[in-house]
């Protein structure tokens, strides 16, 4: 992998894994173009890193919140900071499940297939299509609806399908707060990373080269700084409540997804 190809990559993951396009739609469609799977097990250790940094970059923007959080736990209380935390937890359960039962199932669609990319970014348009439909509320997140937003992460495992984007309008069309629901989006994701990384890294399923190590790190810092801009950019567009735009955005590209694979 050239540095140049990685740096392009990192930046695509940084700006997609905030914005409700699809980071991993995204990284299959940049890797098909600039033909970056030339090495099928550095593209998996790849994936993860930039993973890894747009965790970390969320972990920035909301270092207020996090640090908010760790104290409250520390209370040993029944406290709000608490009840988030066990919403949170409740959240990865869905997406832990497939990552432990349907692993080798869901890696078979992270092989350039750019067809599957493109139905699920249609299909991430029409559900952000139904969240800018959704009426103003200022409710939080309940237990309940915590739980049918990790579904719709857990469902987001594809690619082609944004995280952001389904757990945002899954939030949304259950009556949660916009704002808030990204709040709760942007936090659930972090833990399930994190894990991620440990059990590969723990499972021994990272190949690592050290030629390789430059563009990586090149990777990962597009990727980090990136996601610092567009967390912070996303806040924002989610309370002036846009979603339509990256609705049009995504029905455009997966339309061109299909024709790419059909005529490409």
């Amino acid at each position: 992998m050239e540095i140049i190809d990685a740096i392009i990559l990192g930046i695509i993951q940084g700006l997609t894994e905030f914005l409700p396009v699809s980071s991993s739609g995204h990284l299959e469609l940049g890797k098909a173009i600039l033909g970056a799977q030339a090495v099928p097990e550095e593209s998996l250790l790849f994936t993860v890193i930039l993973h890894f940094a747009t965790a970390l970059s969320t972990l920035v923007v909301f270092r207020k919140d996090v640090f908010d959080i760790l104290k409250g736990l520390f209370q040993f209380k029944w406290n709000e900071e608490t009840k988030f935390s066990l919403k949170i937890v409740i959240s990865i359960i869905p997406a832990a499940l497939v990552g432990l039962f349907l692993n080798d199932f869901i890696e078979v669609f992270f092989d350039g297939a750019i067809v599957i990319v493109g139905i699920m970014l249609i299909i991430t348009a029409f559900l952000l299509y139904l969240a800018d439909l959704a009426k103003t509320t200022e409710k939080g997140v309940s237990f309940r609806s915590s739980f049918i937003i990790g579904m719709a992460q857990a469902v987001a495992i594809l690619p082609g399908i944004s995280r952001s984007g389904a757990t945002i309008s899954a939030a949304v069309l259950l009556g949660v707060d916009k704002t808030k629901s990204a709040r709760f989006s942007f936090l659930m994701v972090v833990p399930l990373i994190l894990g991620k990384v440990a059990k590969d890294l723990m499972g021994g399923e990272i190949n690592f080269h050290g030629d390789q190590a430059i563009a990586m790190g090149a990777g990962f810092a597009a990727a980090f700084f990136a996601g610092l801009a567009a967390c912070t950019w996303m806040i924002k567009l989610v309370r002036q409540s846009k979603l339509s735009y990256f609705a049009i955005y995504c029905l455009i590209v997966g339309l061109i997804a299909l024709a790419w694979s059909i005529w490409g």
